[in-house]
């Protein structure tokens, strides 16, 4: 298994937003958490919560649930530092929760342009499991070192609403609410032992070779074991034989392209999310491939 970290640094140095190019320097150790807050406060509203194509897919300025995600994201890269405006998005969160504790899959966009027509024509009155879930999950793992996002009741809340919809689950669901379930059952362990029933619950639907495509999606579009479980020693990894792990993990590192980044399978709705969603991925299986031992945090660790 081999990857080349200073091709991939080309790469994002070339095609990637600042925000991913920091991510990819604090992986190795080249920066400090400073830096990479730093990036992700562009995207930031006055209210507390993030947009401005935080999540590429949504160019909009507005702040959304899905701008949180990859907020939060963010805030886990830095551990155990803990991110001044964490508790703040919760806040935020809070407000743009409904009354169950579930978040709208989206917000209101008023200019739709460069914006994923799933994103803009969500009802921001109903709330989803893939929305609270993909938000709760990564919280959750902020959670880990952050006592004022722990502490906070929109979490609460939001955990909540993800035990019930994922325990009124009778069959399969998409497999994007899928993946995000299993996460955040997943991140829920940790605080709640309880979460392993839902695992259980959850693993009846997930293909034991991890293949799941994606209905709706592009050609060929599916999502795979490390989408579901991408880290070592995690109880979401129990659903999953060791054998299909160490296959994806070599396909991870052999995704690599010939300039140096990794590619998406899905559609992207604007040009400046294609470049944008191609850095993240190569984030992404850095992060992957780093955390289960196949690279070291080093850009000349290996050259393949």
């Amino acid at each position: 298994m081999t990857a080349n970290l200073s091709a991939a640094a080309s790469f994002l140095a070339t095609h990637a937003r600042l925000l991913d190019r920091r991510r990819f320097e604090l992986l190795l150790g080249e920066t400090d958490a400073a830096a990479v807050l730093a990036a992700v406060d562009g995207y930031r509203n006055t209210d507390g919560g993030y947009g401005w194509g935080l999540e590429p897919d949504l160019r909009a300025p507005e702040s959304q649930p899905g701008g949180a995600l990859h907020a939060f994201e963010v805030f886990e890269d830095i551990a155990p530092g803990t991110a001044p405006h964490a508790a703040k998005l919760c806040d935020w969160l809070a407000g743009a929760s409904r009354p169950d504790g579930g978040l709208p899959f989206a917000l209101p966009v008023a200019d739709p342009a460069g914006c994923a027509p799933f994103w803009v024509q969500a009802d921001p009155e109903e709330a989803t499991l893939q929305s609270t879930a993909f938000a709760a999950a990564v919280a959750l793992r902020v959670a880990r070192h952050d006592r004022a996002v722990r502490d906070h009741p929109w979490l609460a809340g939001a955990t909540q609403y993800c035990f019930r919809a994922i325990e009124e689950l009778s069959e399969a669901p998409h497999a994007i609410v899928l993946s995000f379930a299993v996460q955040f059952a997943d991140a829920a362990h940790d605080i709640h032992p309880e979460a392993s029933e839902l695992l259980d619950h959850l693993g009846a639907f997930v293909p034991a070779d991890g293949l799941a495509a994606v209905a709706g999606g592009s050609e060929g579009e599916t999502l795979r074991a490390l989408d579901f479980a991408p880290l070592p020693d995690r109880p979401a990894r129990a659903l999953f034989k060791q054998d299909v792990i160490d296959a994806e993990l070599r396909r991870l590192a052999g995704e690599q392209q010939d300039d140096g980044g990794w590619r998406v399978d899905f559609a992207s709705f604007s040009p400046a999310a294609a470049l944008e969603w191609r850095g993240y991925a190569t984030v992404r299986a850095v992060s992957i491939l780093q955390r289960n031992g196949v690279l070291r945090p080093s850009r000349k660790a290996l050259h393949g």
